[in-house]
């Protein structure tokens, strides 16, 4: 036999003992009818006697306590709501600014696009001499920005007009100004 099989063993008769024991009593205890009581006993109501004054006491406090966190987590509460309403108005004014410099940001993209464009026909019209002349005066990559949106007879006009240096600073603008653009 195990050893764990023999504790079990053992605990089960000594369980069964205990059982027998309390066992014995229970009959004679059933048999015995309990006095009447007396009438007038029936007709008052049975009265639980105060508690101790220190229990009461010690109740009244910690009913006090209570109350007060209560109202605490209360007051904390509606404080929590007016701070998400302020939270929701803010964020309701910051949407309605982001949409109003939205709109601003695209007409001045628009504006100024059309003035590029404007500006590019105007610089298409003119004479190629005259036109390599003024571009040759600005910043090569200002005129490259103006270069590479005109139509390719145009530009290739004014720059035929323009000093070697010039023309070849401006070409490298336009060849390298797409070489940082993410190919993937």
């Amino acid at each position: 036999m195990t050893r764990g099989r023999a504790l079990v063993i053992t605990a089960l008769l000594l369980a069964s003992a205990g059982a027998m024991r309390l066992g014995s009593g229970v009959g004679s205890a059933l048999a015995r009818v309990p006095d009447p009581a007396p009438a007038s006993a029936a007709a008052t109501p049975l009265v639980c006697p105060p508690p101790p004054a220190a229990l009461a006491e010690a109740l009244r406090q910690r009913e006090a306590q209570i109350v007060t966190q209560e109202a605490a987590l209360a007051e904390r509460r509606a404080a929590l709501e007016l701070a998400a309403q302020a939270i929701d108005a803010r964020l309701a004014e910051l949407s309605a600014a982001e949409a109003r410099l939205s709109d601003t940001l695209a007409r001045a993209d628009g504006a100024s696009e059309n003035d590029l464009a404007r500006l590019t026909a105007v610089y298409e019209a003119m004479k190629p001499k005259d036109a390599a002349a003024l571009f040759t005066q600005m910043e090569p990559d200002f005129a490259a920005g103006f270069v590479g949106r005109m139509k390719p007879e145009a530009a290739g006009a004014v720059m035929a007009g323009m000093p070697s240096d010039t023309a070849y600073a401006i070409s490298l603008l336009l060849a390298g100004r797409n070489a940082l653009v993410p190919k993937e």
